[in-house]
């Protein structure tokens, strides 16, 4: 039976973009070989090495990824979780795949795989559980695939502002520093940064309310 994980990366970042990954495969033995575990525990280089032998390894891969600005326009309609849902469908779709596996996003297990089986037309058994990405090869693989294609695009991003970004998050000073100085520089926000994410809406808020003396 061919089976598919999905996990994602860059869900809570309020820069750059979401990545969802998915894996197919039949059997877990040449991921346990590779030694996937959640991409969370394993160093970049680790991850960039294993990636390689994850996509050399396995039947099929796939990645779905929304940008800032995706993300922006579609929170106007739909939660996050909704539009995590939407790329979980389409990652899982490129590649044919009896059952899903997926490190759910919401608190509601049952009502997030109810959901999920809905979307996909209930062709696929759907599994949809908390930290999957540490309990399933198969979803620790996909969180690879997720977080490394994503570690890229960060990379690329850093090097088109050749400043130092940070990691994405809202909890990363460099991040949040390099934000709010190019507000307070330029009156937006930079590029892939999601204005939707309230810390950024807070900044933008503000910026008419400073002294002259700040600029």
């Amino acid at each position: 039976m061919m089976r598919c994980g999905v996990d994602e990366a860059g869900r809570g970042s309020v820069m750059g973009p979401l990545v969802v990954g998915a894996v197919f495969a039949e059997s877990d033995v040449a991921l346990l070989e590779i030694g996937v575990k959640d991409s969370k525990k394993l160093t970049p280089k680790k991850r960039e090495a294993m990636y390689g032998q994850i996509i050399d390894s396995v039947p099929g891969w796939s990645v779905s990824i929304a940008s800032a600005a995706d993300i922006d326009r579609l929170r106007k309609t739909c939660s996050l979780n909704e539009i995590e849902l939407r790329m979980f469908c389409d990652a899982v779709s490129k590649h044919p795949a009896d059952a899903v596996i997926a490190d759910c996003p919401d608190v509601n297990e049952t009502g997030f795989s109810a959901r999920f089986s809905a979307a996909l037309g209930g062709a696929k058994e759907i599994t949809a559980k908390h930290k999957a990405d540490d309990t399933y090869p198969i979803v620790s693989a996909a969180s690879i695939i997720a977080k490394v294609t994503r570690d890229r695009m960060m990379e690329d991003i850093r090097r088109e502002f050749g400043a130092d970004i940070g990691s994405g998050y809202p909890s990363d000073r460099d991040t949040m520093q390099f934000i709010e100085e190019w507000i307070r520089k330029n009156r937006e926000a930079p590029k892939e940064v999601r204005c939707s994410w309230e810390p950024v809406r807070a900044m933008l808020s503000g910026r008419y309310n400073t002294k002259l003396s700040d600029w």
